[in-house]
């Protein structure tokens, strides 16, 4: 049985710990150096791989680090891409990884919009979704574009309710609040936000969520939902008949202001 359990780094990343019960272990994303080294002591975890979702600097910059100090023969799994050199074993939507050591297959999911090379991991019904799907939110657009966004969410939107999503960020109450904004009449968003109002004020974190709850609260998975497209028209004058990822285009335009 696989142990999930967090690291935080900087102000609000979450590093990901994937252990078994002979003490291996995986790291999803490492930022930072320090924190994965002091808790893979601690937990007298030996580390059998990183995974990688993207290129950017909080989520690789401490790979050389941990390589250099805990052995650099420890593969490291990503999306093939010049700006990931760490990467030894390049892994894609083709076929699922493998990590004998672990017993651990992992499906690989493409999903561009963040940066044009982010992939997950899919480990038995948990998520690995770095920075494209978050509890009540998702990423930035900064390499492709809105429609590629709308479908790598959609990809995620049909995998099995009760699959757990472990994103990159406490980003949480933040997300919520512009999701109160764009839907407030949903019940269930309400009753979600108080609780995680509860649990951030005691320095709590709030992941992982599953796709069954963000079908309910989150509006990036909800852009169909009429209350939300009626803000969305009185916001940005829009017509009264729009597909529904032009309604996605402009949520995540709003996201980007609120």
């Amino acid at each position: 049985m696989l142990s999930i359990q967090p690291i935080p780094a900087f102000n609000d990343n979450y590093i990901w710990c994937i252990s078994n019960q002979e003490k291996q272990a995986l790291i999803v994303d490492p930022g930072s150096a320090k924190e994965v080294i002091d808790y893979l002591t601690q937990q007298q975890l030996t580390l059998k791989g990183i995974l990688i979702t993207h290129h950017h600097a909080d989520h690789i910059g401490g790979v050389n680090e941990i390589l250099n100090t805990l052995g650099e023969e420890i593969p490291v799994y990503g999306p093939k891409s010049n700006r990931i050199p760490q990467v030894t074993h390049f892994v894609d939507d083709t076929s699922p990884l493998v990590i004998n050591e672990l017993g651990i297959e992992a499906q690989i999911i493409t999903l561009t919009g963040h940066t044009l090379e982010h992939i997950a991991y899919l480990i038995e019904g948990n998520l690995f979704c770095g920075d494209t799907l978050f509890s009540g939110g998702c990423g930035r657009i900064f390499e492709g574009t809105p429609e590629q966004m709308f479908e790598s969410l959609n990809k995620l939107k049909d995998l099995p309710p009760t699959t757990k999503i472990f994103c990159a960020h406490e980003y949480t109450l933040s997300n919520l609040k512009f999701a109160l904004a764009a839907e407030p009449n949903n019940r269930a968003l309400q009753a979600y936000h108080a609780k995680v109002e509860r649990q951030r004020k005691l320095n709590q974190i709030t992941l992982p969520s599953t796709i069954e709850n963000e079908l309910k609260i989150n509006p990036f998975f909800r852009c169909g939902q009429s209350e939300i497209q009626s803000n969305l028209r009185a916001a940005f004058e829009l017509p009264s008949s729009l597909p529904v990822v032009d309604y996605f285009t402009h949520l995540r335009k709003w996201k980007d202001v609120f």
